[in-house]
């Protein structure tokens, strides 16, 4: 199987937290947006203007598989999963791992409008102001709140901090990561002081970026940087 990930070029985004996966899990894929030869942003808009599609998708990321088309990230992953073996064979641990999964896709929507606190349409000069009130409740209460939770999570699995469900990797601890580092990004000096309170978080995400695929895909062109195009974004005076 040949994926095709369809996301806007140039950025990470809501796409990152896929091609994690599908570079973990060893998986022959193209990233359309940012490959001319597959199609570029043209394919991506296409599907998105098929104004004949039955299941169109409402926005990217979407995965075709096939003939199969997943949308949505919690649900992109939630497929591949099983399929790329980042998720275990018991029931309740997959039903667990899409569950944290969506709790990371809460704080991800909450990253963003930290700095576009009144609408994506509009520039993040037009509403400063609002979003310097936004950053600070989000790092002062959202981030260690997030953070705190998933330091517990891991503190409970009966099969160890090393991760978040079960003995083994899921696509949720690349997740973990992905937010880890894009908070790192983001919030420079408030993750300095929050990460000391989630030591188990923190050696999750270290762990994650160590492992051999993900620290090849990591030094690679493939990994786009962080830039203020995407949901992450390092504005100084939202930092504290």
């Amino acid at each position: 199987m040949r994926y095709e990930l369809y996301y806007w070029p140039q950025i990470q985004g809501r796409g990152e937290f896929v091609r994690l996966s599908l570079e973990e899990g060893g998986a022959d894929y193209v990233d359309v947006g940012n490959d001319e030869s597959a199609g570029g942003v043209e394919a991506v808009q296409g599907w998105l203007e098929d104004a004949a599609a039955v299941h169109p998708p409402f926005a990217p990321p979407f995965l075709k598989a096939g003939a199969t088309v997943v949308a949505q990230v919690a649900n992109i992953l939630q497929f591949l999963g099983p399929r790329l073996g980042l998720v275990g064979d018991n029931p309740d641990h997959a039903l667990w791992t899409h569950q944290l999964e969506l709790t990371i896709t809460d704080i991800v929507a909450e990253a963003h409008d930290a700095h576009h606190p009144l609408g994506a349409g509009r520039y993040y000069e037009d509403q400063k102001a609002e979003a310097a009130k936004r950053a600070h409740e989000f790092r002062e209460q959202r981030i260690p709140k997030y953070l705190g939770y998933f330091e517990r999570v891991l503190a409970n699995n009966p099969q160890g901090p090393e991760h978040l469900v079960g003995a083994q990797r899921s696509y949720v601890d690349l997740s973990l990561f992905q937010l880890v580092a894009g908070l790192r990004y983001a919030f420079p000096r408030a993750m300095k002081r929050i990460q000391k309170d989630v030591p188990k978080v923190v050696a999750l995400a270290d762990a994650v970026a160590a492992r051999p695929r993900i620290a090849a895909y990591l030094e690679s062109e493939r990994r786009m940087p962080f830039s203020e195009d995407g949901i992450f974004r390092h504005y100084p005076e939202l930092d504290g």
